[in-house]
């Protein structure tokens, strides 16, 4: 944790300090291990009935070693059964098709001790609904674009009362951990930090802070006193 205390962050998270110092945010902490799966001479209906009544979007597929071969989705239903007015004996055949003949077999899986970021970066990439976990090429959990928007929110501490603001700060060794100093010598305690490159001044990082007060006008005031550009929100916003 040394790393989080030369940011001077006390509560909250630093992103920047999420693999450093011993503070690592893997998937084992944010996945479902309660997964609802399926066989692959399951049928369609079924699959069906387990989104229906589990009120999922997505089941596994695996075989006799709890391996993962596929994946379904409420997409590949709504493919496979792709209208409520076909006769009752083609409906018939369709919901007793094997679930094998429609599963995605090309599985994207991540492994417990990834980490977050790298699980979010298959999202984006693959534009996937979910990504199996595995270990020891056996299923032990499963998570969802949903579980990575609830981590983020978790991470930014937009699920906690209190404010954000940003500023502009030269990328330089000790600048974070001055301007965590300042404010935390207005008592208030940071709930997060995101750091990312400034697109108009090369040289420059724009921070942006979660602070655990709904009136941040006195730590803008101490900071622009102490020379640190708040570029979010201005003073002039605030009636006086």
């Amino acid at each position: 944790m040394n790393d989080l205390i030369d940011c001077g962050l006390e509560t909250g998270l630093c992103t920047n300090c999420i693999h450093k110092g011993g503070f690592e945010l893997l998937v084992n902490e944010m996945m479902n291990k309660n997964v609802v799966t399926l066989k692959p001479t399951d049928t369609i209906g079924k699959a069906i009935q387990l989104f229906r009544e589990k009120n999922i979007r997505h089941l596994p597929v695996i075989n006799e070693d709890d391996h993962c071969i596929g994946i379904i989705s409420d997409r590949d239903i709504r493919s496979a059964v792709p209208s409520s007015l076909l006769q009752f004996e083609e409906m018939s055949k369709v919901l007793n098709q094997t679930v094998d003949t429609i599963m995605v077999k090309d599985v994207i899986t991540v492994h417990p001790l990834d980490f977050f970021e790298e699980a979010a970066v298959l999202f984006n990439q693959y534009r996937i609904g979910c990504l199996p976990v595995e270990s020891e090429n056996k299923l032990v959990g499963i998570i969802t674009q949903t579980d990575i928007i609830q981590t983020f929110i978790t991470l930014t501490g937009t699920d906690q009362p209190g404010s954000q603001i940003e500023v502009r700060l030269h990328n330089q060794t000790g600048q974070l951990a001055e301007l965590t100093r300042l404010i935390s010598n207005e008592n208030i305690n940071i709930l997060s930090v995101l750091i990312y490159p400034d697109q108009i001044h090369p040289n420059d990082n724009i921070i942006v802070l979660r602070l655990s007060t709904i009136n941040p006008l006195p730590v803008i005031k101490s900071l622009e006193n102490h020379g640190v550009e708040v570029i979010f929100p201005k003073l002039k916003e605030y009636p006086i």
